[in-house]
């Protein structure tokens, strides 16, 4: 098996916040998977259960939280403490984030239900592919975007301020600001 790390003594947590391909087996990251996962299920049993406090459970979860943000729950994340969601932004349910890198939701987005952000990346050589190495892009969402239903935003991508997103669309590259974007993968159809 090659040693791809030979010289490289970061740990796999180091390796994955660089963005640099790793293999995820970290004790640390393991851990703060767990704290996500326990924060998630407490969010959203705090908000089944009606408790006043269920938003401090999900700033406490999330890396920031915009005045007036919401997101109904369930949520699902890796971690939880790479993703930045600004002020008045709300989620509709079972919103998956997989914050390997940073996810950046601007303000004033929509996004619909079951809509899905991918930062992990795996390598399609068939030799690392068996070592199961991994790496990470970040995801950036700019202000005032609409992401439809069912929508999933590849690693890497950027989608500019005021854009839309069609419902189902699979975006796999950088979106411009102020346009309408659908299909899979998605594709500009027109200015706003």
């Amino acid at each position: 098996m090659t040693d791809y790390f030979a010289g490289d003594d970061r740990t796999n947590r180091e390796r994955m916040l660089a963005g640099d391909l790793y293999i995820a087996d970290d004790p640390d990251s393991e851990r703060l998977a767990q704290r996500g996962l326990a924060l998630a299920d407490a969010y959203h049993r705090a908000v089944v259960a009606g408790e006043p406090d269920s938003r401090s459970i999900l700033e406490e979860l999330l890396g920031s939280l915009g005045e007036g943000a919401h997101l109904k729950p369930p949520v699902f994340v890796d971690y939880g403490e790479n993703i930045h969601v600004g002020a008045r932004t709300f989620a509709n349910y079972n919103l998956t984030m997989l914050d390997v890198a940073t996810i950046t939701i601007g303000q004033d987005c929509q996004i619909g239900p079951n809509v899905q952000l991918l930062t992990p990346t795996h390598p399609v050589d068939p030799q690392p592919r068996r070592d199961k190495l991994e790496a990470a892009e970040p995801i950036t969402i700019g202000d005032n975007v609409w992401l439809g239903g069912g929508v999933i935003v590849c690693p890497g991508v950027t989608i500019g301020e005021n854009s839309v997103i069609g419902a189902g669309s699979v975006v796999t590259r950088d979106i411009p600001a102020n346009v309408v974007a659908v299909g899979n993968p998605a594709r500009v159809l027109r200015e706003i």
